[in-house]
């Protein structure tokens, strides 16, 4: 895409962010506002429009000038693209399961995000890092690829991240390795294909409402602790036992235009599956033909008792979102994805089924390829 028509359609996309938070449009758009001064998490609606607007101002059409984005107007072209590829109408046999898991420990926090503020360090609202060891306001592609993890898979190096979660002042870090799945989202699990080195988007945002988020198609069972479950907000209190956390999934977009690895708004170049006519299969939509897995979240934070004072850095429980930006190995990748979700089997972190032992493994027991 021309420079020219490039930053108008960041322009266009910019205006549809603001036509949303005032309101009048869906779900409002994934950004992340600065750390400091900012009503971040808030419910915006049209009587809230100096807070919309001061959102817009911290969403501009384009972000500033990266090594993977020299121009600055937030488009990071794949290369190569994927063209020619129409959505699947496919109905394969029925596997319950098509999934595996990366297992991911926390790395550390900071007022960065790579994504949404590339190259401005502290500019972002706190949020917590798992996966690659490096992530930074200065990450790219390059430097996820060069450096290490703690994922249990060696060739996970993607960097994952979320608003930091507050109790009072005292930060509340998830303990031990996390669950982030990769499943099939369309009914077709045999036309999912690895995610192109580099892809990157934003799940959620910081600025939806309660319902946005409580209708959100990534919402599956909200905040729960003990017995509470599809909390819009944090719950009031929590059963004060040991082995009682705070809990969330959260499900990412699986459908990809097969053209850019980023985009100004950080979601255009992905989409949610769609429902096939006359059916109940899901299929990506014909704008974004290119099935991908489709990312989980699955975080236990050790917090229970009383939550009067849980919060997100972001703000309330509602305001929860996640970023990823995929380092993956590219042959390790691959083997779990054919292995796993192609293959309609449950997985853990090494491509292994318990209740399919006969299919083997995707990796050897250090997490690497055989």
């Amino acid at each position: 895409m021309p420079r020219r028509s490039k930053l108008l359609s960041g322009t266009l996309i910019a205006s549809a962010v603001l036509l949303t938070t005032l309101g009048l449009g869906g779900v409002a758009a994934g950004f992340d506002t600065p750390a400091a001064g900012t009503t971040a998490g808030a419910p915006v609606t049209p009587a809230h429009a100096d807070h919309a607007m001061a959102a817009m101002a911290a969403m501009p059409a384009s972000t500033v000038s990266s090594p993977e984005d020299p121009d600055g107007d937030g488009y990071i072209l794949a290369n190569p693209q994927v063209t020619g590829v129409s959505p699947s109408t496919q109905d394969p046999p029925h596997r319950y399961f098509h999934e595996f898991q990366a297992n991911c420990s926390v790395t550390h926090t900071a007022p960065d995000d790579p994504i949404v503020y590339p190259q401005q360090p502290g500019k972002s609202h706190d949020h917590t890092f798992m996966g690659n060891t490096t992530t930074n306001a200065n990450t790219t592609t390059a430097s996820l690829n060069a450096g290490s993890t703690t994922c249990k898979a060696p060739g996970d190096k993607s960097g994952y991240w979320m608003p930091s979660m507050f109790n009072g002042t005292q930060k509340i870090l998830p303990v031990g390795p996390q669950t982030i799945y990769y499943k099939a989202g369309v009914t077709d699990y045999t036309s999912v294909r690895p995610f192109p080195k580099g892809l990157r988007f934003v799940v959620g945002s910081p600025m939806q409402t309660a319902d946005e988020f409580r209708n959100h198609r990534g919402f599956v069972e909200g905040w729960e602790c003990g017995d509470s479950y599809f909390n819009v907000n944090f719950p009031a209190s929590c059963p004060n036992r040991a082995d009682v956390q705070l809990n969330i999934r959260f499900q990412a977009p699986s459908c990809w235009d097969g053209k850019y690895l980023d985009t100004p708004d950080h979601k255009s170049h992905m989409a949610y599956p769609v429902v096939k006519p006359g059916t109940n299969d899901n299929m990506c939509p014909a704008d974004h033909p290119v099935a991908l897995p489709m990312i989980e979240f699955k975080m236990a934070f050790p917090v229970n008792g009383d939550l009067s004072q849980v919060k997100l850095a972001s703000g309330p429980g509602y305001s929860f979102h996640y970023d990823f930006f995929n380092a993956w190995d590219d042959a390790t990748l691959k083997a779990l994805v054919n292995h796993c979700v192609v293959g309609g089997l449950q997985c853990d972190a090494r491509g292994y089924d318990q209740t399919h032992p006969e299919a083997g493994a995707a990796l050897d027991a250090n997490y690497r390829l055989p």
